[in-house]
């Protein structure tokens, strides 16, 4: 129950195409070639929308303390 040999191989490569034929498996080849084609393409329009970002919004306050401060912060209204 060692290594398979060369003869199994043959034995299982006959059986799949058997199962199979050459033209499901040309076709299961070529739709997973289309596949890894549309995955890339996706990542690509990921990576485009990603650097089409909008600029960061920035808000201006006051630093010296004028102007609209609370002056109730952390009080409650019964």
């Amino acid at each position: 129950m060692g290594s398979l040999s060369i003869w199994h191989w043959i034995v299982v490569v006959a059986v799949i195409l058997l199962l199979f034929g050459r033209g499901k498996i040309s076709d299961l080849m070529g739709d997973v070639a289309q596949g890894i084609k549309a995955f890339k393409k996706g990542m690509k329009d990921d990576e485009n929308t990603a650097e089409k970002s909008e600029p960061v919004k920035t808000i201006d306050h006051n630093a010296d303390g004028s102007g609209a401060a609370r002056s109730n912060t952390g009080s409650k209204v019964i």
